[in-house]
């Protein structure tokens, strides 16, 4: 059996979100973490950017006057606006088995722990193996866009990834969204009118939708929590061991924040 570490972590801005799943990178690449599970939420609501979306897609006035802030990822992919959701991100050495091979093959290796994590829900959840839709390369909004090895409700995009590869090892992080309104994110993005904002709104309905809609029932940040870590030892035969950051692992986030996902020069640097 292989020990991985789970890491679950209190309700934090977005700062700090992607500045812990960074520096547990950087320690994992130097051995001193073992592959981690972290399960996560934010306060407050926080927009995420992928790692080359040009900052010209956030609407900033709108973005404040809601008491959001925005974030950009180190993985790849369109925004999310983060809220009401359960975000997971799993970090692992490059040498890891169950994230091996091309990205497609440890993405579908991945996908398979997700969606077993929804199916302990009783959520019908399918999987979509792959994707074309042309105007996907203009559209900000991350579920909208098909992927490959997507999770689906009835033909409806359910959780939201994202992968980077560094030489330190992989971070995957994603995002079930679990209740609440999936059409607040295009009142913090940008667009050239009123009409074409509603029809992304009436659009990213028909195309995605939340654990909530789907099942009928709210179900808590506590029960998606642990039907993750159910699912993730059952596909991937690992066993979790409950953990905390490391002192080291703290310093290096907190570092991260102020130099990194804290500045303009990252933020806003596409």
């Amino acid at each position: 059996m292989n020990i991985w570490r789970l890491l679950i972590t209190p309700p934090a801005r977005g700062a700090w979100n992607m500045a812990v799943d960074e520096s547990i990178l950087h320690h994992i690449g130097r051995g001193d973490s073992l592959p981690t599970l972290r399960l996560y939420a934010w306060i407050p609501a926080c927009l995420s950017l992928g790692y080359a979306q040009p900052f010209a897609d956030v609407d900033t006035q709108r973005l404040k006057a809601r008491g959001w802030e925005v974030v950009r990822r180190a993985t790849g992919g369109r925004a999310i606006l983060h809220t009401d959701e359960l975000t997971y991100s799993v970090i692992a050495p490059n040498g890891e088995p169950r994230v091996a091979g091309t990205v497609l093959e440890s993405y579908n290796r991945l996908a398979q722990a997700l969606m077993l994590a929804v199916r302990y829900l009783n959520v019908p959840v399918e999987m979509k193996e792959e994707n074309a839709n042309g105007d996907s390369n203009n559209n900000p909004v991350c579920f909208e866009v098909p992927s490959s090895y997507e999770i689906t409700v009835n033909g409806k995009k359910l959780i939201g990834s994202a992968q980077a590869r560094k030489k330190e090892g992989i971070l995957q992080h994603g995002s079930l969204p679990l209740t609440g309104d999936l059409t607040r994110i295009c009142q913090a993005l940008v667009f050239e009118s009123e009409a074409l904002r509603e029809a992304s709104s009436k659009r990213l309905l028909s195309r995605a939708t939340t654990v909530d809609s789907a099942l009928g029932r709210e179900v808590s940040w506590e029960e998606a929590s642990q039907a993750y870590i159910r699912a993730f030892e059952a596909q991937l035969d690992i066993e979790f061991e409950v953990a905390e950051l490391s002192p080291s692992e703290s310093k290096t986030a907190e570092m991260l924040v102020e130099e990194k996902y804290n500045h303009p020069s990252w933020t806003e640097r596409v």
